[in-house]
């Protein structure tokens, strides 16, 4: 597969896609809270693999960690993307009410207090520890292989995710009790996952 995949083989790509999108989905909702951020996130993972395939060590296991971290760096570009526009929108000068129209995505997500619960507790964690934690207990890598996905050594893992296991224990059970528990769906339908998988291959096309 690995070496399929770093050839261009396209059948490598649609496999490693079947295999892996729905762990990089799951991971990404966890992370950003938001499903369609989330779809958003597994296309330009698969796309930036595509185009970075040629960079691809020929040994190794399984592509899954090489796959996260991709994944980890688009969310890291997303992040200050976001803050850079939220800075310059802070800049603009108010021009009196505009209608809400956030109300609508409101009621979607109304199911979501959990995943928000959870989302809040950890944004509140230094980025770093963050994303081992998400590797790790979400995306559920192992040391080395969160190690991989991130570039860092196996003990840095370590330590950084004992810091974010015990700031979470601090923080989670305030989190919660402002949620309402109700069962949380992290995984869209098959047809907006089947979507997602077409718009990949034609973005790729």
């Amino acid at each position: 597969m690995r070496n399929r995949f770093r050839r261009g083989d396209r059948e490598a790509l649609a496999e490693l896609y079947d295999e892996h999108a729905r762990v990089l989905y799951r991971y990404a909702l966890r992370v950003t809270g938001d499903w369609a951020e989330a779809e958003d996130v597994v296309s330009a993972t698969f796309l930036e693999a595509w185009r970075g395939r040629e960079g691809l060590r020929p040994d190794g296991g399984g592509l899954r960690p090489w796959l996260l971290g991709i994944a980890t760096n688009v969310m890291r570009r997303d992040a200050r993307a976001r803050r850079r526009r939220d800075i310059a929108l802070a800049r603009i000068p108010e021009r009196g009410e505009v209608p809400d129209f956030v109300d609508d995505l409101v009621a979607h997500l109304a199911d979501t207090e959990q995943l928000r619960a959870a989302h809040a507790a950890l944004a509140r964690l230094r980025p770093r520890d963050r994303e081992v934690f998400t590797l790790v207990v979400w995306a559920g890598l192992d040391y080395e292989a969160a190690a991989e996905a991130l570039g860092v050594p196996v003990g840095t893992v370590r330590s950084r995710l004992s810091r974010a296991r015990a700031r979470l224990r601090e923080l989670t059970d305030a989190e919660a009790r402002s949620a309402r528990p109700r069962p949380t769906p992290d995984m869209p339908v098959p047809g907006r996952f089947a979507a997602a998988r077409s718009l990949t291959q034609e973005k790729l096309g």
